[in-house]
């Protein structure tokens, strides 16, 4: 791996524990975006060589839920910290991916929950 997760072997992988600082700078970005929405969706993100595109989004929208917890989440003001499982898997996805465009991200939480995107038949 040496895109997205770079500088360790087996990284996101579910006995390996992930920090915040072992990102790439624009998987931070990623993340930390994910955090500042902490329910919502983004579309239309641009992957190049495994990295996420940030300038390439169409749309980041949050979601106020009546009652519930809004405004960004606790961990954004965190400099360091082990990365969820749903992270890994996001950026796992993204290096997967290569070149292209994850059409949806779906965000709860501050995590990724869904994400939409075409396949190419085999």
């Amino acid at each position: 791996m040496d895109s997205a997760l770079s500088t360790r072997d087996g990284m996101c992988e579910p006995t390996s524990q992930v920090q915040k600082r072992d990102l790439s700078r624009d998987c931070m970005q990623l993340l930390e975006l994910m955090q500042r929405i902490n329910f919502g969706r983004i579309e239309g993100l641009r992957v190049v060589n495994g990295e996420p595109v940030l300038s390439s989004i169409k749309s980041a929208r949050s979601v106020h839920k009546l009652k519930g917890e809004n405004g960004p989440r606790p961990e954004l003001g965190i400099a360091d910290f082990p990365l969820k499982q749903e992270v890994c898997e996001l950026f796992r996805l993204i290096e997967r991916v290569g070149n292209g465009e994850l059409d949806l991200i779906e965000i709860k939480h501050g995590l990724p929950f869904i994400v939409e995107l075409n396949e190419v038949p085999a």
